[in-house]
Formats: C-alpha cells, sequence, structure tokens
C-alpha cells in the first residue's frame, strides 16, 4: 500500500501499466469506517498454532518495523558495486561515478569497502553505518521468479511463494505465534497505510492505521464520545471474533487518543522529512517511545518503479532515495542509537535489470537490496554471496547474469527474516513463520 498522493503520483510518472493499476486497485479498496478496521483485524490465518501461549511475556524481544520499498527498487543505484566495471559498461546514462572520479563529491559514490557504496542520495545513512547499526545485504531477493508486482509482492510478504493457499502473512503468523509484550494493550501492531499490508495479515490485535495521529471515528467531533458508547456496546454483544477485534480498535482509537503525537521531540534533534514516508517513521517512534505496546509497524515507501528517467546520482530515484535514506537516518539517530529493542528491516519486491533501457530507466528484474537496522544487528558492512553461497559477489557480466540481464539472487529474504525473527523478536518457530523454508543464518544479528 502506497502511503499518499505524492507516492501515488510518482509511480504513474514512470511505473510501469501493472504497477499503477495495482496502485489503484490498492488505494480504491481500502477499508473504511470501524467495521472495515474490525474486519481486517478479525482475518486470522488458514492455521492455527499448535503452541500454548503465556499469559505474559517473560523475557526481551524487539520491536520490529518493517519497510517496504513498493515497486521494485534499484539495488544497484541504492548501494553501488563501483567495484564490477561490467556495472559501468551497463549503464551509460544511469551509472553513479566511481568515488576516485574526478567530479563533485555530492555526485558520485561514496565507498562503505572496496568494493560497495552508497550513492548522493543515500548519504544520510553514513552515520548508521559508521556506528555499525546498518548491514547492507545485496544481491537478494526471493529466489521464485515473478515480474510481476502483484505476485511478487503478495510472495514475499505471505513468506510462502507460489502457494496462493496461504492467506496470512509472515509478520502476522510471527505475532500470532507469540505471547504479547503486554497483555493490556490493545494494538500490538498496525500498518501504516488505507488498508492492512499482506505482511500483517493475521496478525492479532493488529490494524491498518494511515495516520495515528487522527484516528478516530468518522463523524462530528461532539458526538465522538457518544458514538463509540453505542458501538461499543453493539460490539460487546456480536460474535466472537468480531466483538474482539471491533473493541480493540475501539480501545485503539481510545489509545491513540492519549498520545501526543504533534508535541513530539525527537532524540538527538533528529529531523524527520515532511514526507509521507518521513512523517509515518515519527508517528512510529511517537508510538515506540509513548511505550503503548506496540510490537510491529509496516510502513510503504512507494516510486521505485523506473522503467524512464531513472537519474544517476541526481534525479528520480536519487531524490527518491534521499527521502528513504533522511527518514530512515532520522529514525537511528531518535529511536535506534537511544534503544537496543528496536530492529528495522527493509526489503523490496525486486530489483531492476542490470543494464539500463532505451528510456534511460531500468526495468523489471531480480536482486536488489535489503537493509536491516538496529543495536542487534551486525552491521557497518555490506553482506553479500557468491553463487557458490560464499561471501562474494554473483557478478554483472553477461555470462553471470541470470537470462543475460539479472543479477542473481544469492541471498534470499527468507534466511534474514528467519534470522531476525528468532534472535532479535524471541521466537524460534521460524518453520511455521516462513513454511517449507530450511533458513541459513547469514550472520545478520549479533
Amino acid at each position: 500500500m502506497v502511503l499518499g498522493t505524492d507516492e501515488l503520483a510518482h509511480d504513474d510518472s514512470c511505473g510501469c501499466q501493472e504497477y499503477r493499476d495495482l496502485s489503484r486497485r490498492q488505494f480504491v479498496g481500502a477499508a473504511a469506517g470501524i467495521s472495515g478496521m474490525a474486519a481486517a483485524a478479525a482475518v486470522f490465518p488458514e492455521w492455527l498454532p499448535k503452541v500454548v501461549l503465556a499469559e505474559t511475556f517473560a523475557g526481551e524481544r524487539d520491536v520490529i518495523v518493517s519497510i517496504f520499498q513498493r515497486g521494485g527498487a534499484d539495488g544497484l543505484n541504492l548501494c553501488v558495486p563501483f567495484g564490477d566495471p561490467s556495472y559501468y559498461t551497463g549503464r551509460s546514462t544511469i551509472a553513479i561515478p566511481r568515488p576516485d572520479a574526478n567530479v563533485a563529491a555530492n555526485l558520485k559514490v561514496t565507498a562503505l569497502d572496496g568494493y560497495f557504496g552508497f550513492p548522493p542520495g543515500m548519504s544520510p545513512l553514513l552515520p548508521a553505518y559508521a556506528a555499525r547499526n546498518l548491514l547492507v545485504m545485496h544481491a537478494a531477493g526471493q529466489t521464485f521468479v515473478s515480474r510481476s508486482h502483484f505476485d511478487a509482492q503478495r510472495f514475499m510478504e505471505v513468506g510462502k511463494p507460489a502457494d496462493l493457499n496461504y492467506v496470512s502473512g509472515w509478520l502476522g503468523r510471527h505475532l500470532a505465534l507469540v505471547p504479547p509484550m503486554r497483555t493490556t494493550a490493545p494494538l500490538r501492531a498496525l500498518g501504516l497505510a488505507s488498508g492492512l499490508q499482506k505482511s500483517l495479515v493475521g496478525g492479532p490485535k493488529t490494524l491498518p492505521i494511515p495516520n495515528p495521529a487522527s484516528f478516530t471515528i468518522g463523524g462530528a467531533a461532539n458526538t465522538i464520545v457518544a458514538r463509540q458508547s453505542i458501538l461499543s456496546a453493539d460490539y460487546t454483544n456480536a460474535p466472537v471474533p468480531l466483538n474482539a477485534a471491533a473493541l480493540d480498535a475501539l480501545n485503539t482509537i481510545a489509545l491513540l487518543q492519549t498520545v501526543n503525537f504533534t508535541g513530539y521531540a525527537p532524540a538527538n534533534k533528529a529531523v524527520y522529512p515532511n514526507s509521507s514516508f518521513g512523517r509515518a517513521l515519527k508517528s512510529v517512534a511517537t508510538l515506540i517511545r509513548a511505550d503503548v505496546g506496540i510490537e510491529a509497524a509496516q510502513v510503504d515507501i512507494g516510486g521505485w518503479d523506473t522503467h524512464a528517467a531513472q537519474g544517476g546520482a541526481v534525479g528520480a530515484q536519487a531524490t527518491l532515495a534521499n527521502d528513504f535514506a533522511s527518514s530512515l537516518a532520522a529514525f537511528h539517530a531518535d529511536i535506534v542509537a537511544t534503544n537496543a529493542r528496536v530492529t528495522v528491516v527493509v526489503i523490496s519486491e525486486f530489483g531492476r535489470n542490470a543494464k539500463e533501457n532505451g528510456s534511460q530507466g531500468t526495468d523489471h528484474g531480480r536482486a536488489s537490496t535489503m537493509f536491516a537496522m538496529g543495536q542487534g544487528i551486525a552491521g557497518g558492512r555490506v553482506l553479500s554471496l557468491g553463487t557458490n553461497g560464499l561471501p562474494g559477489w554473483p557478478g554483472l557480466a553477461t555470462d553471470q547474469l541470470e537470462s543475460k540481464q539479472d543479477l542473481r539472487v544469492t541471498l534470499d529474504y527468507r534466511d534474514v527474516l528467519s534470522e531476525i525473527v528468532q534472535n532479535r523478536l524471541g521466537n524460534t518457530q521460524v518453520a511455521q513463520v516462513f513454511p517449507g523454508w530450511n533458513a541459513k543464518f547469514r550472520g545478520v544479528t549479533r
């Protein structure tokens, strides 16, 4: 789900027809009103976890913030493999100059190591990388091949590619498998979108809340309390599980009204961009600091479907990358640097072709980048695997590319998420979070 009209407009300007149609379907089909919110919260998995949950959670686990770059982000221009000459031969107009190029610093790559580097738009994340709280993962994605936004997003969020029988999401299943961190909390997870993102489906006490600061029942302000009382009475007598879901939604409204969103002062003088993505992350930060019992949040950022006029060090993707990086950098300074129990993970449904097209853009590809951020993340490095599964790089020469056009996926996103789920979220039942996948931990966490 794309967060706002600015991202929708961006997608329409450079995206493919399928992505425009997908964005419209998501926007038009968004849930509205308390009944819609209750229905979204009442979507349970198609399976029942065969575990007995404790009434309280005795240990500590992280709050997870899941970020989805919708549209298929060009990872090759988010973390540039400047050490591979084929990157430059395949991208005559959109490649970003090497760190040693004789151009201004704000027009070339900043090296992260001897092979990879950040483009100028990603430079706000350099402090998080230097603090070893940011891990960049390259040639990452899903091994299931799909160039459809709809299918690739669905299968990635469900966590079981090509299986249409699964309707719950990986993060929803995780939440269903573990006891709440706070038993009295009416809201365990939220998606900052108009409709619940697929990854959260099946999560108990989980709601789509586009803007937590204005989450309320529609209608005149002077009758809200009366209408809340009427709805509460009506849903108290409703059948299970609708009654519990509706009452949780009503209690969430009451809870969020106690949070001072407008007066929130970020730590370390962090400044969030005034963009849909920046405002959403600031809302998540506010909820984490308010300590209301939130365990998971998903935030989406659209606009990555760059078929035409993508740009290089400057241009459309560079502008979007700067919003992405600046917002994450603010969240790092505000929350991650001061809280050891928060983990952020970033994924995209697929990457782009290794070579630019005739419209100075890139078409749907395979591998992209992933990012993980937190004090419990083994950051300050770029994690990349060769085709043999060992540290390395699959390569961008034509004979190294998948179908002679795409960077190969050598790091499956489920390996990354499985390690985070077990080591940072305290859930050892990763085989149920990602059914049918035998996860290999790659040293993502400390």
